[in-house]
This record gives C-alpha cells, sequence and structure tokens, in this order.
C-alpha cells in the first residue's frame, strides 16, 4: 500500500489526490515508524540520538513516545518497555550508545513521575496549542482578506497534530535556553561573591598580620621612647659629658728669638 501512495504522490495525475495520497502515505509511514520504533531496540537507540536530540529530548511524551493524555500507568509502561529495550545489557554491540539511550529514557519517565515537573510540561503543550490555534486563526484572517477562502492546511488534523509538534518543540527549546541563561548567570553571580570574600578575607589577613606586627614592636617603641625621654625633657638632645683624665695637648707658646 506505501509503494502503490507513492506513486500517487509522484505522479499526481488525477486533480485533488495527489494531496490525499501524500496524507495516506505519511500516515503509513508514522504507523510503520511507531511499530518498528517499539520493537526495534537499535531504532530505538539511533531515534534517542539522532541529530537534535538534545532538543527533541526535552519533550518526556517524545521520549516515550506517548501522548500528553496518557495516564501515569500507561506511561510507566512505556517507560518499561522502552528501558528494556535500550538497556545495556540487552545491546552489548553498541553498550555505550545503548547507556545515552537509557539515561535520556530514565530522565524522561523520572520528569513525567514528579508533579511539578510533568504539570510543566503539560503547561508547555497547552501553550503550544493555544499558540498554534492563534496562528491558524491569524492564517484564515489573512487568507479571507487577501479573497482565497477561510480554510488552512491545519483543517487537517494530521497537520494540525505536526504544527503543535513543532510549536511544542520550540516552546521547549526557548525554556531550556533560558534555564541554561538563568544557570550561567548564577554561576557569574557566584563567580562575583566568591571573589569578593577572597578579597575580604585578604583584606582581613592582612590587618590581622598588620596587627600582630604592631603589638610585637610596642615595647620596642616604648624602650625607644623612654630612651628619648631621658635626654632631657626639653626636647633637645642631651648634652655628651666630658671626658675627665683624658690626654690633654701642651698650650702653644710663641717662638721667641
Amino acid at each position: 500500500m506505501a509503494s502503490s501512495n507513492i506513486g500517487s504522490v509522484i505522479n499526481g495525475n488525477v486533480p485533488g489526490e495527489k494531496e490525499a495520497a501524500f496524507n495516506n502515505f505519511y500516515s503509513e509511514v508514522k504507523e510503520i515508524e511507531k511499530r518498528d520504533s517499539v520493537l526495534t531496540p537499535k531504532q530505538q537507540i539511533d531515534r534517542l540520538l539522532r541529530p537534535g536530540s538534545t532538543y527533541f529530548n526535552l519533550n518526556p511524551f517524545e521520549v516515550l513516545q506517548v501522548d500528553p493524555d496518557v495516564t501515569l500507568e500507561d506511561a510507566k509502561k512505556k517507560y518499561r518497555r522502552l528501558s528494556i529495550l535500550v538497556h545495556p545489557d540487552k545491546n552489548q554491540d553498541d553498550p555505550e550508545r545503548a547507556q545515552q539511550a537509557f539515561e535520556i529514557v530514565n530522565k524522561a519517565w523520572k520528569t513525567l513521575e514528579n508533579d511539578d515537573t510533568r504539570k510543566k510540561c503539560l503547561d508547555v503543550i497547552e501553550e503550544a496549542r493555544g499558540r498554534t490555534d492563534l496562528m491558524i486563526e491569524e492564517k484564515r484572517k489573512r487568507l479571507k482578506k487577501e479573497g482565497k477562502g477561510s480554510a488552512v492546511e491545519e483543517d487537517d488534523p494530521a497537520k494540525y497534530k505536526h504544527a503543535v509538534y513543532v510549536m511544542t518543540m520550540k516552546l521547549f527549546a526557548d525554556m531550556e535556553r533560558k534555564r541554561r541563561d538563568l544557570e550561567i548567570r548564577d554561576a557569574e553571580e557566584r563567580k562575583r561573591k566568591r571573589e569578593a570574600e577572597i578579597e575580604e578575607e585578604e583584606a582581613a589577613k592582612l590587618d590581622k598580620e598588620w596587627q600582630k606586627n604592631f603589638e610585637e614592636s610596642r615595647q620596642n617603641r616604648v624602650d625607644s621612647w623612654k630612651a628619648f625621654q631621658a635626654g632631657g625633657t626639653s626636647g633637645k638632645p642631651a648634652k655628651t659629658k666630658k671626658f675627665k683624665g683624658g690626654f690633654k695637648p701642651p698650650k702653644h707658646k710663641a717662638e721667641t728669638r
């Protein structure tokens, strides 16, 4: 069936059938991917580590491949199946990538298991739906103004779901970027505080050393002051005492002729 749909999509000989054929083909492909992703450990690992997975995996519902409206018990069952599929012990031919995938699955479940973090994720998805609806409404108004009717491609449930999916990924990416920016600012603030603390510690250390040296030299200053006072209270240096009993040179007499 998929092969015949591919031919219809390429040829598009009958008006109106091209888009319908594409939609059918897209649906069949998604069903195949869904089936294989559940049954094939390698495909699960490849999916979880595909290019751009850093942002795809921000959405725990996307990681576990469950709808946001799924019950927590059903999400837990899916988590268990996936964790077994990608477990390193089950993928010994590629243990490193399997370990990465296993950690991603565990993180997604922990996010959904916690009431607060699950609610945040559901709020993101709800906001994505609201923004998508607003975007569709604006698109309808623009088409009407241009005289092109009010039909939009998002009227197709599959395309509407895809539009919500794209918007959801953007919102999760924005949330992650804000989280990282906040983390960077917090780290910089902690660094500035630590540098200020180090400066204060160094200043306190220098002050303590100065006080210590000041106290140690106090006695020397006292002794010097006492010696200074012993020389007289006038502020003038004390006169040197004359030496008694020393050698005195003879007085000079004028020469007589």
